[in-house]
């Protein structure tokens, strides 16, 4: 018992009484233990939150590749090669010139944005505490671009001078991109578009395509459908001339469906005439012949809805693209429209349908009947301007397009028999065997000499030229009241009408007449207006 008891005493001094290095060893150990399990959790700490902090700057980081693409389109790039030092150092002058020109011109736009900015709508701006450049401080856009949404701004401003100042600024511009021609064609309305439509030699990107057409049915063409809306028409408000030759259009058209379908002919009465006039491509005869007949029934108001409302503005864009070879059958269609803009409760439908584009596309045509016809339906449709309407048979020769000049005085130009609105004003018929002579007076000839040199002359006048004999001609056949159309009263009190919503007597009038226009210029029914007759007239 005293062994053991002994022993076990020296085993407990040994563990608790040794020397003081056995103590500094045991402490160490601890040390190094505590430092990893410390250092293992401070670095997965830091790798946690390194790795939050880069997720996180991921998830909130905004890619601004598309708005620096369209900063970088009103930039200018060089790329300079030059081949020695001295090229190097001038390319890189250049380079520097060029850049602080490009910063000159920036802030030159900035300063015009800002201008046009405090000019918006001055009479209600001067009421408001904002200050004008606030306005756009918010949106991170180039000068130009601030130019352009400031001017489409002001074009539905509710000061009339203001709208039109801004299409026209609108128009003169011609720096704008594809992009925002674009954004342009699809913000403006129907009276800027006009606008836009009535200034000489407008971008046409300004303006939208024609919508999509609607499907035709199954076996159905552009004839058919012609066909179909010139049946549907009534027949009541027209005169005998025109349920004469509706009915013959529509009994001929009738016979040319039964030929393509391998029927038969029929060589006898009213069919006869125009088998013999009949070519090659008999529906582009009877498309003629169904839109001669529906310029009459434009004329009738009740007719023009009904029209509209029987899709005959599309069936007519889709003529109008389907035969852009024919001008006869495009000026025949010009001719329905302008008609119909006649009357503003369809001047929505016109622009819905796409032929404010088409409209202004031939004003720029070179020929003088084209762009003539589709002056007229744009004056119609213009009542921002133009307070006067043109009826079919009045057609502008100038000014064709909007003019800050104001009108002193007109001119009108009358035919004679046989004659036309333009025809009979030619310069001359050109003989075509003459090659040399031809490519040397192409400049000096003209198509129509009122409209090239009196308005070059005298731009303060507005030309007319009249056409008091627009029956249905082309039909080699006698309507029963025709003697009573071709009466010179009748065409004397027809012509009158149209004259007086033109606003012919307003102002001193010059008349020019040929022939058998003189006749109609001292007719009685004339002698009655007193705002009419005192006229000058020069026989020729």
């Amino acid at each position: 018992m005293s062994g053991a008891a002994l022993r076990f005493i020296r085993c407990r001094r040994l563990s608790t009484a040794g020397p003081p290095g056995v103590r500094t060893v045991l402490q160490w150990k601890h040390l190094r233990r505590v430092a990893k399990v410390t250092g293992a959790v401070v670095s997965g700490g830091c790798l946690f939150i390194t790795y939050e902090v880069v997720a996180l700057n991921k998830a909130v980081t905004i890619d601004t590749s598309a708005v620096l693409q369209e900063k970088y389109k009103s930039y200018i790039y060089l790329k300079a090669a030059p081949s020695d030092e001295k090229e190097n150092l001038t390319a890189g002058l250049t380079h520097k010139a060029r850049r602080e020109l490009h910063k000159a011109a920036r802030r030159f736009m900035e300063v015009s944005s800002r201008f046009l900015l405090q000019s918006l709508d001055a009479a209600k701006l001067m009421t408001q505490v904002v200050k004008p450049q606030e306005h756009f401080s918010h949106v991170d856009a180039d000068p130009h671009e601030v130019a352009l949404w400031v001017l489409l701004k002001r074009t539905m401003s509710a000061d009339k001078a203001i709208r039109l100042q801004a299409v026209q600024e609108l128009a003169e511009h011609h720096h704008w991109h594809d992009y925002q021609y674009q954004t342009a064609a699809q913000v403006i309305d129907q009276r800027t578009a006009v606008g836009l439509a009535r200034i000489p030699q407008v971008d046409l990107r300004f303006f939208l395509r024609s919508p999509a057409l609607p499907a035709l049915g199954d076996c159905l063409s552009a004839e058919d459908g012609l066909r179909q809306l010139l049946a549907s028409l009534p027949q009541s408000e027209v005169d005998k001339c025109v349920q004469y030759f509706t009915s013959l259009a529509l009994r001929e058209s009738t016979q040319s469906l039964a030929a393509q379908r391998g029927g038969l002919w029929c060589f006898g009465g009213n069919g006869l005439p125009y088998a013999q006039s009949l070519t090659s491509v008999p529906s582009e005869k009877v498309e003629s012949f169904c839109l001669q007949a529906l310029v009459q029934h434009s004329k009738v108001h009740s007719h023009c809805d009904h029209i509209v409302a029987n899709g005959g503005l599309q069936l007519l864009q889709r003529v109008y693209q389907l035969r852009r070879d024919s001008l006869k059958i495009q000026r025949n269609i010009v001719r329905i429209i302008g008609n119909l803009a006649l009357h503003e409760s369809v001047h929505q439908a016109i622009s819905q349908s796409g032929w404010i584009s088409a409209l202004a596309e031939m004003t720029q045509s070179p020929h003088v009947m084209q762009a003539s016809h589709a002056a007229r339906a744009l004056a119609n449709l213009d009542r921002e301007t133009v307070k006067e309407k043109y009826q079919d048979g009045v057609y502008i020769l100038h000014p064709q397009t909007r003019s800050n000049q104001p009108i002193k005085a007109d001119i009108l130009f009358i035919h004679g028999i046989l004659g036309a609105a333009f025809k009979t004003w030619r310069q001359k018929d050109r003989d075509v065997s003459e090659n040399e002579k031809e490519e040397e007076s192409r400049e000096d000839y003209t198509e129509c000499w009122p409209k090239s040199w009196l308005a070059a002359d005298c731009p303060n006048l507005r030309v007319l030229s009249v056409e008091y004999d627009s029956h249905l001609s082309d039909w080699m056949a006698k309507c029963p009241a025709e003697n009573q159309r071709k009466s010179l009263a009748y065409r004397s009190r027809e012509l009158l009408k149209k004259l007086k919503l033109a606003g012919v007597g307003e102002r001193p009038v010059v008349w020019v007449a040929h022939s058998m226009g003189v006749f109609l210029t001292v007719a009685p029914s004339w002698q009655s207006t007193r705002s009419v007759s005192d006229i000058f007239s020069f026989p020729l």
